[in-house]
């Protein structure tokens, strides 16, 4: 092997490690989506109409098996690349950040800011895939099946009738959403992992991420619910005046009789769907940073 040959293959591998991060978190947001999409389903009708679980299921069921999976193709691509940002930028900005500041000026305070300031950083560079999120609303709510076919169609009619600012309603629960869940996620994981028993073999690891990750999905899941839901009755309109959050909480707390606690409907669903989807992600994001 010449010298030459050898360095192409280390830049290569370096390459590669690189991306790792990237690809491992795609995959894994891919892995989750396909196999948790119908409760997803269901928890977004609860929280679109305000009803109970019993009632989304029976909507779906009444909905047929033909269109359970209608949707999914903007969560399949939104979740794979927020994922790959979420987990590569992450890495990269938490390694990058700390060189602005001499060592000798760090505290463990300051390390743990910047570290918090790269994790809200990346959940806000995801954000500009709002647009898929979008139009997942629209193909889930039984309300615009006929004005909508798939994906293509729904981006099409949107970008011709209404322009891009349309792909873009929600954007601002989103931001409040995954700038701070991400900074609690990433600062969490570690100290949540660590109290958990010592795995002793492979096995052990793959269920101690498991529990980490489905721990923190859930709990972030329920504190920034109200924000989805805001989120949700954003996005299922079509057209006509873009309301700020604030008047989009108030509209629904008063449709729902005043009562804060009906905000959380859905709530339930969603703490069984995110301990299952995050708990599948942050594990299948360990085993794959191990394979690679």
């Amino acid at each position: 092997m010449t010298a030459g040959s050898a360095m192409d293959g280390h830049a290569k591998a370096q390459q590669l490690q690189g991306l790792q991060h990237y690809l491992c978190g795609s995959v894994a947001a891919f892995t989750n989506i396909v196999l948790t999409f119908p409760l997803h389903k269901a928890q977004f009708r609860q929280q679109l109409f305000g009803i109970r679980v019993c009632e989304a299921v029976r909507q779906l069921r009444g909905d047929g098996l033909k269109v359970l999976y209608r949707g999914l193709l903007p969560p399949l691509l939104q979740k794979s690349c927020t994922a790959a940002l979420m987990f590569g930028l992450y890495e990269d900005l938490s390694r990058m950040l700390p060189r602005t500041f001499p060592v000798q000026a760090r505290s463990d305070s300051a390390d743990l800011m910047l570290c918090s300031l790269a994790a809200v950083l990346a959940g806000s560079a995801e954000a500009i895939l709002t647009p898929f999120e979008r139009v997942q609303t629209l193909l889930q709510d039984s309300r615009h099946h006929g004005h909508f076919r798939n994906t293509p169609h729904a981006f099409r009619v949107l970008l011709q009738e209404h322009g891009p600012r349309e792909l873009y309603r929600g954007l601002v629960p989103i931001l409040l959403r995954n700038g701070p869940s991400n900074a609690l996620f990433f600062g969490l994981r570690d100290p949540i992992k660590h109290h958990l028993p010592q795995a002793k073999s492979n096995v052990g690891h793959l269920i101690n991420d498991f529990i980490c990750g489905g721990v923190l999905g859930a709990g972030l899941g329920i504190i920034f619910y109200p924000l989805n839901v805001v989120k949700s009755q954003a996005q299922a309109q079509v057209g006509g005046e873009f309301r700020s959050s604030w008047s989009i909480l108030v509209m629904i707390v008063r449709e729902r009789e005043g009562k804060v606690i009906r905000l959380f409907r859905g709530v339930h669903l969603n703490y069984h769907r995110s301990i299952l989807s995050w708990g599948i992600i942050n594990a299948t994001y360990e085993l794959l940073l191990k394979v690679l």
